[in-house]
């Protein structure tokens, strides 16, 4: 295992990452290896969604804004619990308003979005097994998504690439602010 990559300028707490992105962007490989090289906890947002709301994405029905309510509460929750010791965690958190509840947690919330081709991110979809989001759904992420603004703690970076390079690229990102 690679020693851990520190980040904050005092070196004494991690980074809090939301690794944010579209169902299928590669959110979980990324926010495991960006936990694993800077030495913190990961978690996987998914799990935060209460039964109904995963229930309903299994149908192929939109998450409506009141569905994510608890669950942006509770990834928050979570934020704040590891303000000290810093983590990462897994969110689409696509929409401006979401990623501002997640950012009142702390000035230090830090966003990586992952983007890329809508067809590279259908096809990714499709050939994994065992998930409730099914591809149909894309297209009503893609509808609802607001990228980053400027003015967002975050950076926008491109899963073309391997997972590696997309990882490195979202750590010179969390160095570089």
């Amino acid at each position: 295992m690679s020693r851990p990559e520190p980040v904050d300028s005092d070196h004494r707490t991690g980074p809090l990452v939301v690794v944010t992105g579209v169902s299928g962007s590669g959110k979980t490989t990324i926010g495991k290896s960006l936990a694993r090289r800077l030495g913190v906890m990961y978690a996987e947002g998914d799990v935060f969604h209460p039964p109904q709301n995963v229930e309903k994405m299994r149908v192929g029905t939109p998450l409506s804004d009141a569905d994510r309510r608890p669950w942006l509460d509770a990834i928050s929750a979570w934020l704040a619990e590891r303000s000290a010791q810093g983590g990462v965690i897994t969110c689409s958190a696509l929409k401006r308003q979401y990623r501002d509840r997640l950012a009142s947690v702390s000035p230090r919330v830090f966003f990586v979005h992952l983007h890329g081709p809508a067809q590279l991110i259908a096809d990714r979809m499709a050939a994994r097994s065992g998930h409730f989001m099914p591809v149909s759904l894309l297209q009503s992420q893609l509808d609802t998504l607001e990228p980053l603004s400027p003015e967002e703690h975050g950076v926008q970076v491109s899963i073309d690439g391997p997972p590696a390079e997309t990882t490195t690229l979202a750590l010179a990102a969390l160095r570089a602010q």
